[in-house]
């Protein structure tokens, strides 16, 4: 499906829940969320016809997100539904996660059809871990990793916010660990919205700080369309590094995603208050769709003086 402005939107990034049994400071207030009604939530019919309606439109890849996606009840079953779409179109089903209950179902998620997980992990100290996460044990998303890579769920990519006099100071770690794993470490500058959007600009690091840490990085070369992340390896390492830069370099661009809340609000631009809400278009989930390709923007606007911080926190987007 093509946009206002000529790009491809083949990318959807579905969120399932805005619960998780996390709590982390740039993500979700300290105090936790209100519980939504059952009705304030998309039900999983719901989540698997906006899949079908999406593929017809001819998005190829789905991500389902959260909150935490592993905690909703019937996760496993709807991944098995939307899996089944492989054979009308859809080319990669994956899942973003904290990893910490992948120990205990990645097989069973690899049997339902899904492609690859994204497992995010801010830092690798148990003490930096628990404070960043409010109470997580870092040694459940090691489970985690662990099991994914035995269920194979490839290609592993671990997530980093970059977080400036948090965890800038792990950089050279973190780089280290694709030398003898094949893996992808990305650091993803991180982004003022929600709980982020009053912390001090000394937070915000550019993700030029990545390079510049670790010189011996080799530049690969980059995707281009539908790809966020500009790839570097170490020499003769086994995996990769990647580095997304949405607001040093912004990549708008190419940018091929829409994305959808959990109680169904539909995201142009993840970094604008500009929402559509499923329940204005009764079963036409395909309008619904079409209508978000079409308000998509041509470019965020954070770095400009109107800009608005955006209202909702992650995990109540999506990440």
């Amino acid at each position: 499906m093509i946009d206002s402005f000529g790009r491809d939107i083949n990318y959807l990034r579905l969120s399932v829940t805005d619960l998780c049994n996390l709590k982390c400071t740039y993500c979700m207030p300290e105090k936790g969320i209100a519980k939504k009604e059952r009705k304030e939530i998309l039900r999983l019919e719901t989540i698997e016809g906006i899949a079908r309606s999406a593929i017809k439109l001819g998005i190829r890849k789905i991500r389902l997100t959260g909150g935490e996606p592993l905690v909703r009840n019937g996760i496993i079953e709807v991944i098995r539904n939307i899996a089944q779409l492989k054979n009308q179109g859809l080319k990669d089903l994956g899942l973003t996660t904290n990893g910490i209950l992948l120990k205990d179902c990645a097989d069973q998620l690899k049997m339902a059809g899904l492609t690859r997980v994204n497992i995010s992990i801010d830092s690798l100290d148990p003490t930096k871990y628990a404070k960043i996460t409010r109470g997580g044990n870092v040694s459940d998303v090691f489970a985690g990793i662990r099991a994914a890579k035995e269920a194979k769920l490839w290609p592993l990519k671990l997530n980093v916010v970059l977080i400036g006099g948090f965890n800038d100071n792990e950089i050279e770690e973190f780089v280290g660990m694709t030398m003898e794993e094949d893996i992808e470490v990305r650091f993803i500058e991180l982004m003022p919205l929600g709980e982020a959007s009053v912390w001090d600009q000394k937070n915000f690091l550019a993700s030029t700080e990545i390079v510049r840490r670790v010189p011996r990085l080799i530049p690969l070369p980059f995707k281009g369309h539908g790809s966020v992340a500009r790839l570097y390896k170490l020499p003769n390492s086994k995996g990769k590094v990647g580095i997304i830069s949405p607001l040093s370099s912004h990549f708008c661009n190419y940018c091929n995603r829409i994305r959808i809340t959990p109680d169904g609000k539909l995201k142009p631009c993840l970094h604008s208050n500009v929402e559509l809400d499923i329940q204005n278009y009764g079963e036409n989930l395909e309008q619904f769709l079409l209508d978000g390709i079409n308000a998509k923007p041509f470019r965020h606007c954070i770095q400009s003086d109107s800009y608005v911080p955006i209202l909702r926190n992650m995990n109540e987007i999506g990440g």
